[in-house]
């Protein structure tokens, strides 16, 4: 079994695109959600609240040859790829073209103005807006196609279609590969854009925040107030690397991937499962060879509705005990969907790294239905952790868990 570290990390969010200035706005309480009045023409849709990433720009070095197979999900890939391969130090480097590098990526769909352009073909027989790129900006795996392509990486691909878990499920798979030998280096993440479809869904499911008229208090996971989850999008990735590679190259180490877990529900597409997401945490900490102990803080995935809080947070107690600390970075950016899984990663470490772990914004009471666990609340905490570990879980029962190890 080869060991993986992460020597890249990049994201690209609603409140910056890197650590210091997303902790900045962290420390601030400043969140990226606001009142989205592009949406009033939807009449149906209830939720005006979204993350956007208003600020997003394609880099100018970027052709046109490049940019015609990908839409905005796969242009926020790729230009998180692009920074945290710049990170890792690997940019321009020639020798990871030769099939020693592969890509592990995915987004809960494709970029849905194409999307659009298909379903006005099928209402109106028209094929307006469509061309030969159409399929390939849509396409569930437009990510990682698209990040592969770019950069010339002829490594294994895979792709991580599969909602909320798409980023963990992109950095699980791309650290087994590697840890069973198959190739030494791997990007790996997710990415999602922000399209009022998505918000349709929750809202469908009477899961969207309607706190419309206060965006910065929205949304609240764990929290007795709390109205529903807010959608946001947005990019991350890591550069995943075998230890004794990286050191042969005098890479510069973030962190120690050292557990993956990942199950199904079994049960419900939407209603998530106590149980299960426990056993998922139970398969990470037994894939790391360590006890609930050593984990000194967890990452919640923490959507702000009331099902899934109440099953993540029992869940983690009865595994951990009430004296676990937990947030839910998704109280500043939203829910990112196949984004929260690589960048709560990225925030993960970068917390484990400089001691100090961001709090969940707007938690003024914890729900007493909501496990006991060590909410962090108001403020930044100072704790110094070994092993730090990162939750996910979405729709059709699917469950991840990460751990890392923080590198001395």
């Amino acid at each position: 079994m080869k060991r993986v570290v992460v020597t890249g990390m990049a994201g690209i969010t609603s409140i910056g695109s890197d650590w210091e200035t997303i902790a900045g706005n962290f420390a601030a309480n400043r969140s990226g959600i606001r009142r989205m009045d592009e949406w009033d023409r939807f009449s149906e849709l209830n939720t005006r609240l979204a993350g956007p990433v208003d600020d997003f720009q394609v880099p100018a070095h970027w052709t046109r040859k490049q940019l015609r197979s990908m839409g905005r999900v796969s242009r926020m890939a790729v230009g998180a790829a692009e920074q945290a391969l710049a990170d890792a130090g690997l940019l321009g480097d020639e020798s990871i073209k030769d099939g020693r590098m592969g890509v592990s990526c995915g987004s809960s769909t494709g970029s849905t103005d194409e999307i659009k352009a298909f379903g006005n073909m099928l209402l109106n027989s028209v094929a307006e807006g469509l061309n030969a790129n159409s399929y390939v900006r849509m396409m569930p795996h437009t990510t990682a196609a698209n990040i592969s392509i770019f950069f010339g990486l002829t490594g294994r691909m895979i792709p991580t279609s599969s909602a909320c878990t798409s980023g963990s499920h992109g950095i699980g798979y791309a650290y087994e590969a590697i840890k069973f030998g198959r190739l030494p280096l791997m990007l790996a993440g997710g990415a999602e854009e922000l399209c009022p479809t998505e918000a349709m869904v929750f809202d469908a499911l009477y899961a969207t925040s309607l706190k419309n008229d206060a965006p910065q208090t929205s949304p609240r996971p764990y929290d007795k107030s709390r109205d529903g989850l807010v959608i946001g999008e947005g990019a991350g990735i890591l550069v995943l690397e075998e230890l004794e590679h990286a050191l042969a190259r005098g890479a510069r180490i973030h962190a120690e991937i050292v557990g993956f877990g990942s199950n199904a529900d079994g049960q419900h597409a939407t209603r998530p499962e106590q149980t299960t997401m426990r056993r998922a945490m139970e398969l990470a900490l037994e894939d790391a060879g360590l006890a609930p102990s050593a984990i000194g803080y967890v990452n919640g995935h923490g959507t702000a509705t009331e099902q899934g809080d109440i099953a993540e947070t029992l869940a983690t107690s009865s595994l951990f005990g009430e004296q676990m600390p937990i947030s839910s970075q998704k109280s500043f950016l939203g829910h990112t969907l196949g984004a929260c899984g690589a960048l709560e990663s990225w925030f993960s470490i970068e917390m484990m790294n400089r001691d100090r772990y961001v709090h969940t914004f707007n938690l003024d009471e914890v729900d007493p239905e909501c496990g006991k666990l060590d909410y962090l609340r108001h403020e930044f905490r100072s704790m110094s952790n070994e092993y730090v570990m990162n939750n996910n879980f979405a729709f059709g029962g699917v469950n991840t868990s990460l751990i890392f190890r923080r590198w001395r």
